[in-house]
């Protein structure tokens, strides 16, 4: 099984340009934060923007949530081994033999493989979106049951929200890890989030990494709020 970093804090880099993401970054310290490019960013800079990253001493999680057709998703993974990558995320709903492939193409990494995680159910949808999607399970029992996949799969965690977290532990006691995004501080504006939780809470869950973006990406003064919310992560 692999080892994770005590690192709690994933940092996402939700701004519209590269000057704007470097300018930030510099202020980080690679050994404390690791750092989440999107699709916005990689659409917009591409592998040589996350090389830079990297050579900044960042270890890089490349989040394009890659949903396709298992041949596609393969390749498109395929296409990224170049990169020195910490971790990769896939949809669970594009299901088994996609998630398999995914897995399988890791193979061309010839530095180090990146972990493989799987995106669940988005932060951003309610109990109303889901129903919408045709899913008869409540969100908690839809994150869990694609969390089973994952693990049957041999994923290495999964992106899920915060909320769901405990309901999935119950269930799966081995060492699948988890990510959550929608992190808010109280009483912040949650933006298109709607199934969010507190840094508090991401510490009472026992969550493995917390995604950090535009509650600290959007605040006036963004390292003041994250120092803050690192103080209490590494309390």
């Amino acid at each position: 099984m692999k080892n994770f970093s005590h690192t709690k804090i994933i940092i996402a880099l939700d701004y519209s340009n590269e000057r704007d993401a470097l300018q930030f970054i510099k202020k980080l310290d690679p050994k404390i934060y690791k750092i989440k490019i999107g699709k916005e960013m990689f659409l917009l800079s591409g592998k040589v923007f996350v090389e830079k990253i990297i050579k900044l001493g960042f270890k890089v999680f490349l989040d394009l949530k890659l949903h396709d057709i298992p041949n596609t998703v393969s390749k498109a993974i395929i296409s990224l081994s170049t990169l020195n990558l910490w971790m990769i995320s896939i949809h669970v709903t594009g299901g088994r033999e996609m998630m398999e492939s995914a897995k399988s193409s890791l193979s061309y990494f010839k530095i180090n493989k990146p972990f493989l995680v799987g995106v669940t159910v988005l932060s951003s949808l309610s109990k109303l979106d889901i129903k919408e999607l045709g899913f008869s399970r409540t969100i908690d029992e839809t994150v869990l049951l694609l969390s089973k996949l994952s693990k049957k799969v041999g994923l290495d965690g999964v992106v899920c929200p915060g909320n769901s977290v405990n309901y999935i532990k119950k269930s799966i006691k081995d060492n699948l890890k988890i990510i959550t995004p929608g992190i808010r501080m109280q009483g912040s504006f949650s933006h298109d989030q709607k199934n969010i939780i507190t840094p508090e809470q991401a510490i009472n869950y026992n969550i493995d990494y917390i995604i950090l973006g535009r509650t600290i990406t959007f605040s006036k003064n963004p390292i003041k709020i994250l120092e803050k919310i690192s103080s209490l992560i590494f309390s």
